[in-house]
């Protein structure tokens, strides 16, 4: 079975408080290079009195990835790298991280601030609602009305998408299916409709979201 390629859904951010300082987790999808520099750049603007502001990103997934990291200040190796590593932990791609720290008076000392950074990272990996990368195709057909409710029952049991319907004379659906699933959909409405229906590609291989389930979707604060 094709293991799945899970992305961010959505933005999400959780907050901690760690021995007095303020610790602001912020997680945004990111399928490019270019906007996860803009988004790390929003976040550095957003929160440009903190004391730091840490940024970790990968672009892609599985052998060709790009990853960032950066300590921002804070002692070598304690910021960036700790959360990188739990952020490639995670499965997750196409993700981009700020890590921001608005610093109380205590020192965490070099172990402290590895463990606040990689809880941190945690509790937004946590909190972030997840999302399938599923590589798809947009299509359309059209079929008489007495074909209309056994295709729509066909459909809801496949890796299908409608939409858009139109009702003239005919039934026309455009819809978003998943690229390993067109093969044999198209075959299962040939055998419905007697050989008269089939899919007409109208844009082939381009990535769609399908959210997925998660324990958590909500954000946290201290």
């Amino acid at each position: 079975m094709k293991e799945k390629i899970l992305v961010p859904a959505s933005r999400a951010q959780v907050q901690l408080k760690i021995s007095n300082s303020r610790f602001i987790s912020t997680v945004s999808p990111a399928f490019s290079v270019e906007e996860a520099r803009a988004f790390l750049d929003e976040m550095k603007n957003t929160y440009s009195d903190a004391t730091h502001n840490v940024p970790v990103y990968i672009i892609g997934h599985g052998a060709s990835i790009t990853t960032h990291c950066s300590d921002d200040g804070e002692p070598s190796g304690t910021a960036g790298r700790p959360a990188l590593a739990v952020l490639q932990g995670s499965g997750l791609g196409d993700i981009a991280v700020v890590i921001t720290r608005y610093f109380g008076g205590t020192k965490l000392g070099t172990g402290g601030l590895v463990r606040a950074y990689s809880e941190s990272m945690r509790e937004v990996l946590a909190a972030v609602p997840k999302a399938e990368k599923v590589l798809c195709h947009r299509c359309s057909m059209e079929m008489p009305y007495p074909l209309y409710e056994p295709v729509k029952r066909l459909l809801l049991t496949s890796r299908t998408v409608v939409l858009e319907e139109r009702f003239t004379e005919k039934v026309l659906l455009h819809v978003q299916i998943a690229a390993d699933s067109f093969q044999s959909l198209q075959a299962e409405l040939g055998e419905l409709s007697r050989g008269t229906l089939q899919l007409e590609i109208e844009r082939e291989n381009f990535f769609a979201l399908s959210p997925v389930s998660h324990d958590s979707d909500h954000t946290h604060s201290d």
